[in-house]
């Protein structure tokens, strides 16, 4: 064995697919799959950081009720408890106990559109180290632009993280070519919903707004943690329908997820904004 080969080899890294390990580069899904065929499931982002998942409860709560909307037949041994300890266990044999992020996807197995074998729900577990700074205050702040082409519903399925997630892959190739750090994603109305892996905030005279539930945007756990902060620290935060004039007239301009949570944007298209405000509201969360 070569040195290279040798040193891979100390360093392979696993995922777990229904409750067993596989090295990352080993087939699981059939050509059958309808998570594969139609994207038939959906996934949850969680990071972990000194010794625990950030905001378990909230994320697996979410899972839960994406997978009761999906009509998925969860068994009773299919817990949050037992696929968070899963997810433990996949990175301590991973290794990356400092900081991670972690991936959770639930997908339905074999099958046809009208016949699938059954509504089990089959289930990835991921891990990535992190850096050991993600969370941190970026101090150059992001760099955005409006994606357009494609754009998103409001339904039953849009505030989940479910796996039909084009209009989201689109936005980020574009945010790519264009050397984005992220790109904002329309409702069906041209309004402001999110970006392609945050919710978005915009602060104007010192009130803050969030795009409502009802315009599409994924239900985020940060985005309600931050909210609740929000109010109970007497700022005033409106959640509504928010126009690209509205958001390009802001004083401010923040991103929420649960790997890097808040972040300031330093300009949409050739619009720059300040951090002030938003400098507060991250020492606060």
């Amino acid at each position: 064995m070569c040195l290279y080969t040798f040193m891979a080899y100390l360093h392979m890294e696993y995922f777990n697919y229904n409750g067993k390990f596989f090295q990352n580069n080993t087939p699981v899904l059939s050509a059958g799959s309808r998570g594969l065929r139609y994207g038939d499931g959906l996934f949850e982002t969680i990071k972990y950081n000194n010794g625990q998942l950030i905001f378990a409860d909230e994320h697996f709560a979410r899972l839960w009720k994406g997978m009761q909307v999906l009509q998925f037949d969860v068994s009773k041994h299919f817990t949050p408890e037992s696929l968070l300890q899963e997810t433990l266990l996949l990175i301590k044999k991973n290794e990356h106990q400092k900081a991670a992020r972690t991936r959770i996807t639930i997908f339905r197995g074999d099958g046809g559109l009208y016949d699938p074998v059954n509504h089990f729900p089959n289930c990835i577990i991921q891990s990535w180290q992190l850096p050991e700074d993600a969370g941190t205050w970026n101090s150059n702040g992001l760099v955005l632009g409006i994606y357009s082409d494609a754009k998103k519903s409001y339904d039953i399925l849009s505030n989940l993280k479910h796996n039909n997630y084009l209009p989201y892959v689109m936005a980020a190739l574009q945010a790519k070519k264009q050397k984005w750090n992220d790109a904002i994603v329309l409702n069906n109305y041209d309004r402001v919903c999110d970006t392609t892996i945050a919710n978005i905030f915009y602060c104007k005279d010192e009130t803050i707004y969030t795009p409502a539930l009802a315009e599409g945007c994924v239900a985020g756990v940060v985005r309600k943690y931050v909210i609740n902060k929000l109010k109970e620290n007497d700022f005033t935060i409106i959640e509504k329908e928010i126009t690209i004039a509205e958001i390009m007239d802001a004083d401010e301009v923040f991103l929420t997820n649960s790997i890097f949570n808040i972040r300031w944007v330093h300009s949409i298209n050739d619009k720059e904004f300040g951090n002030t405000l938003t400098q507060k509201i991250f020492t606060l969360i």
